[in-house]
């Protein structure tokens, strides 16, 4: 539907009315959303934009924008979600699969035809004609496009996966997404179990090179015997097979196939408790709060390819979880300060923790875990430089610098030592005094000291010349050559920002400065806080992004950028922000 040019007829701010029956709309059509996640997408203060149009066929449709993002729009009285609102609620919508190829023609305004579908061992999602889906890439949960479904699950399934699929209204790079901030996919990780994520699997599905222009045409209507081909050359297996052994396609995970996702979760919950009690935690650590028991021992025990979410499991909390332990006698728990509670006591010798055998980690986990002990992350190298402006030429074109110079500080002070003793500016009764020329008159003082300074100290000297000089710094990575650039070292910034509801979320920028990837940063956060992270673009800074975590998670931050990533205090600001103890986050 836009995937050419629309043309806007008006473009007005929302009505406090208009506000509180859009929220009752959104409420209707997506009943999966709570009450603070509504007043979250349609926040009660902030700007919201309702934005009128004409598509390019002559559909009109009414687009609403909030935080200059089209969070929605209503087409003949029914309400769709855009991309960008998918990005932060996921799940909102029953998601289907295709492949990456498929995407370029997704976005050229083709429909999705049945056979670029990648089909998981669980099956595909249960869905009615009719009903509004999401359809995301291999390999990642975010969606990439909405579509509304032309047949049901079963019709699907009868038709061997041949016809169109799905009609698609809006992707991720058509017209109504550069009306954003055109920010790309965030890296949202596979559920538990899911097999989407084929990168981290032995034997994992591969698009043949020579299939790649057959790809191509996996969505263009009236190609289903080609697609059909592709469908089966791309290692996908006949539907009459979809719940038989898959061992073949390398994606069976064994037993846990016959258990529901909250029973493998709970199994995965156990394994993460033990494994922490009995190879993480020594006595020495207790007592340990259990919000640092769960993000520093038990995330980190979590198989690879595998994510712990207490919420999925029968104990919903933490809280829960750890009390059935406690009345198991593994551990004891007790609450040392107001609402925090903390493991004060583990029995070692407790069977369940002497029998607990450790998990082999899977050759593509050591495989991992081999490269990134090759290549582990290290801060970088830091030092601060001077540039010579054009008001100091004349103090260092002596020793061959002029204005842009950069020269470290050392040097700096051996240049104006060198000046001085040359032009014979140290005091013959106090060598402790520099007499001051013409030229370092004007190189360092101000103008009202111009006809009382006659003499300065060393050290005030050199001082007053560093502090004239412009700054600039060099950055080292380990391996690479030095990046100079001018001005002050930006520090890592994080803030915290008011949203919908009262609610609080924690924002991180400048991170690409220090070598470290903003995307996994926002995934080691999102594991470690169990809150949702997004990764968007650096408002006014091009090229930077920022990571926005909910709630105020900067112990957390302080953790994985002092003590993971070892980057010094003085790089990073707002640390002292962090929520006092005891208190609510």
């Amino acid at each position: 539907m836009f995937a050419k040019a629309f043309r806007v007829k008006s473009n007005t701010a929302i009505k406090g009315s208009d506000r509180r029956k859009l929220r009752a709309d959104v409420t209707a059509a997506f009943p999966t959303l709570g009450t603070d996640q509504v007043s979250e997408l349609v926040p009660g203060k902030e700007e919201l934009n309702i934005l009128k149009l004409y598509a390019h066929r002559g559909d009109a449709v009414t687009v609403y924008m909030s935080g200059g993002n089209p969070i929605l729009f209503e087409l003949e009285k029914n309400l769709y979600p855009t991309v960008y609102t998918l990005w932060s609620y996921p799940d909102l919508l029953p998601t289907f699969t295709t492949w990456p190829l498929v995407l370029e023609k997704l976005v050229g305004g083709a429909d999705l035809m049945l056979p670029g579908l990648f089909v998981p061992p669980a099956g595909l999602p249960q869905v009615q004609k009719g009903d509004l889906c999401a359809i995301a890439l291999v390999g990642n949960r975010a969606p990439v496009a909405i579509g509304v479904a032309t047949m049901s699950t079963a019709e699907m399934l009868t038709s061997g996966l041949k016809g169109r699929g799905f009609s698609v209204l809006h992707t991720y790079q058509d017209h109504l997404w550069r009306s954003g901030d055109k920010s790309s996919p965030p890296s949202i990780a596979a559920r538990a179990q899911d097999p989407t994520d084929l990168s981290e699997e032995k034997g994992s599905l591969q698009v043949n090179p020579t299939l790649q222009k057959d790809m191509g045409h996996l969505t263009l209507e009236g190609e289903e015997e080609a697609n059909g081909e592709v469908h089966q050359a791309c290692g996908e297996r006949p539907l009459s097979e979809a719940s038989e052994d898959t061992s073949t396609g390398g994606l069976n995970h064994g037993s846990t196939d016959n258990k529901t996702l909250q029973e493998q979760m709970d199994e995965l919950l156990q394994q993460c408790f033990l494994h922490a009690l009995k190879c993480r935690v020594k006595k020495a650590d207790l007592p340990l709060l259990t919000s640092t028991f769960l993000g520093s021992h038990m995330f980190s025990c979590c198989p690879e390819g595998r994510q712990l979410d207490i919420k999925k499991s029968s104990y919903k909390k933490l809280s829960k979880f750890l009390q059935q332990m406690q009345q198991e006698q593994i551990i004891q728990v007790k609450e040392l300060s107001k609402g925090v509670e903390s493991i004060v006591a583990v029995d070692w010798k407790h069977p369940r923790i002497t029998s607990f055998v450790m998990p082999e980690p899977s050759p593509t986990s050591q495989t991992i875990q081999e490269g990134s002990r090759e290549q582990p992350y290290h801060p970088p190298d830091i030092k601060s430089l001077y540039c010579v402006p054009a008001s100091m030429t004349l103090l260092f074109q002596e020793s061959g610098h002029k204005k842009g110079s950069i020269l470290e500080g050392s040097e700096v002070r051996t240049i104006v030592i060198n000046y001085a003793k040359k032009n014979d500016l140290v005091d013959g009764d106090n060598k402790n005094l520099v007499k001051l020329d013409p030229i370092l008159c004007d190189c360092i003082l101000e103008k009202n000291e111009q006809h009382t300074v006659m003499k300065l100290p060393w050290d005030s000297l050199l001082t007053r010349c560093l502090e004239k000089l412009q700054p600039a710094y060099q950055v080292i990575f380990p391996g690479q050559e030095p990046i100079v650039k001018k001005g002050k070292i930006c520090p890592i910034d994080i803030t915290l920002a008011q949203r919908a509801s009262n609610k609080k979320v924690t924002v991180v920028r400048n991170l690409e400065t220090y070598g470290l990837d903003p995307c996994s940063v926002a995934a080691i956060l999102q594991q470690r806080c169990q809150a949702s992270t997004t990764v968007t673009p650096a408002p006014g800074a091009k090229d930077s992004l920022q990571v926005q975590i909910q709630g105020n998670q900067i112990h957390h931050l302080n953790w994985l950028l002092r003590e993971e990533y070892q980057i010094p205090r003085k790089y990073i600001q707002g640390l002292e922000k962090a929520p006092k103890s005891g208190k609510k986050k």
